[in-house]
């Protein structure tokens, strides 16, 4: 028995058939309860672990459909529309379940009914019913009021008029006891009867394609789990092709004997359906993930979360092979990602802005698009020992076509530099950054930037870049930040970037 503190006293929550048997009830006081049976067990509710007991109960429910949901703190709702013939039928599937959780040690009721309504009463009221589509009223009409899933006060006031069950409801007329209690009574009963519609939310999002394989012995050695995916990968070809789709965000589901789920997932940058590449990728991840098996697991589900368009690609002919080494390169990236984590990877992508800061930004490896299409990445070589570098934006970029020589590396955020000019317009003939001086022998500009007035703040201010090159043949891009307009904000001077 679960006990549970309401208004200052010890009530029962919860308690199991033998203590229903001693005539005990829920909200009775616990201490009405010892008296009359001194030698009860009593435990105090944990609502948190009772929440997450009802997480892996609907984790490990997956088994028979993907549409499962919460039903309050005590129940789940499962949408077995086309399911049931996988188990041999209604039956079959409800005793299975059933024994399934009893193996777990799990006292469960459950029904079956065309109405998550009448099956919310069947499997509360009745034990094991599986109910015909046009049945329900016939089955609603000798419950009690609770059967319509209302609250004690709704079914107190009903009850206060005369109106002690289901049947009573049906029989009374419909527009006085909505204006005395709501159209709640009335429409928990059209949902019951399947004459209003009610959904369900799953907890998890349905995969667009879902392949599995129940095993009459379990496995626990990931080397079997990998030709598990291998195989079910193969299956899945067929209908992927059938489509015309190609996997990009793959979910394997490891069912264990004893109802524990785990759950793996993968990413792809371009959509794939080979399965030695979906199987080297979930080798990777399997390597850094942790997966207690147990006694091993019985069943195994292969998930397609996500599809895109497969546009198979003919093998080029010129020679060069640019498509073979981008194909290359993202599987690479897959791989690196499934290892690491989907940020491990990150490509640079043009944006549309001419501040140097904007005008291009970092996104995980999957979610760039082709390097041929609009806003591709940026294509940059070498290295840097400097920390907070980050390739050229666009504006580098641009001056291929200009003819402006444009730095090869930006500091992630310009930073602050201590710069003297013989005149306030002019280029430095000195300046101080990183605790360093530099004595500037040649420069070049100004080159200026205005601020974006559509989404610039009020602090914006014009800059006038230079490109400046010390005595030691070093060469840095400065920007001074203000004019000398007779304003009392005074210029300031940053660094923003250095030439190769």
């Amino acid at each position: 028995m679960v006990s549970r503190r309401e208004r200052s006293a010890q009530r029962i929550a919860a308690l199991d058939e033998q203590a229903e048997a001693l005539g005990l009830k829920r909200g009775m006081g616990i201490a009405d309860a010892r008296a009359m049976h001194p030698s009860l067990e009593v435990v105090e509710a944990d609502p948190a672990a009772e929440e997450r007991l009802l997480d892996g109960l609907a984790d490990w429910c997956d088994r028979y459909t993907p549409l499962v949901a919460l039903d309050g703190s005590d129940g789940l709702h499962l949408d077995v529309t086309g399911c049931a013939h996988l188990f041999g039928g209604e039956r079959a599937m409800l005793d299975d379940l059933l024994k399934r959780l009893r193996e777990q040690g799990f006292s469960a009721r459950a029904a079956i009914a065309s109405t998550a309504g009448a099956a919310w009463a069947a499997a509360r009221f009745a034990r094991g019913v599986i109910l015909e589509a046009g049945a329900e009223a016939a089955f609603l009409r000798d419950l009690p009021l609770p059967a319509l899933r209302l609250d004690s006060s709704v079914c107190a006031g009903l009850e206060s008029v005369g109106l002690r069950t289901v049947g009573a409801i049906l029989e009374a007329p419909r527009a006085p006891l909505a204006r005395r209690f709501g159209r709640l009574p009335l429409t928990r009963l059209d949902q019951a009867l399947g004459h209003a519609e009610e959904a369900l939310s799953p907890r998890l999002p349905v995969a667009t394609l879902s392949v599995e394989r129940a095993l009459a012995e379990p496995v626990q050695r990931m080397e079997d789990i990998e030709e598990l995916v291998l195989m079910l990968a193969t299956t899945a070809r067929a209908s992927l092709e059938a489509r015309g789709e190609g996997a990009k965000a793959i979910e394997l589901a490891l069912f264990r004997v004893d109802g524990a789920v785990s759950r793996v997932g993968v990413g792809a940058s371009r959509p794939m359906r080979d399965p030695r590449l979906i199987q080297r990728l979930f080798r990777e991840r399997l390597a850094v993930t942790t997966i207690d098996a147990g006694f091993g697991f019985d069943l195994v589900r292969l998930n397609m979360r996500e599809s895109a368009r497969f546009e198979a690609r003919q093998g080029d002919l010129t020679g060069n092979g640019r498509a073979a080494d981008e194909e290359d390169l993202a599987l690479f990236a897959d791989r690196i990602c499934a290892r690491l984590g989907r940020a491990a990877i990150s490509r640079p992508m043009l944006r549309e802005s001419h501040l140097p800061e904007r005008a291009v930004s970092l996104v995980p490896f999957a979610d760039a698009p082709p390097p041929d299409g609009r806003g591709g990445p940026v294509p940059r070589k070498g290295t840097t020992g400097l920390p907070g570098l980050v390739p050229a934006a666009s504006a580098a970029q641009a001056s291929r076509t200009d003819g402006r020589e444009q730095p090869i590396r930006l500091l992630r955020r310009p930073e602050p530099v201590e710069a003297s000019a013989e005149v306030p317009d002019g280029p430095p003939f000195s300046f101080r950054w990183r605790r360093t001086l530099y004595r500037v022998a040649r420069a070049e500009g100004p080159e200026r930037i205005a601020p974006e007035w559509w989404h610039a703040s009020p602090e914006a201010r014009t800059r006038d870049y230079f490109r400046v090159e010390d005595t030691a043949g070093r060469r840095f891009w400065l920007c001074r930040e203000g004019l000398y307009d007779g304003t009392p904000a005074v210029p300031r001077w940053f660094m923003h970037g250095l030439f190769a």
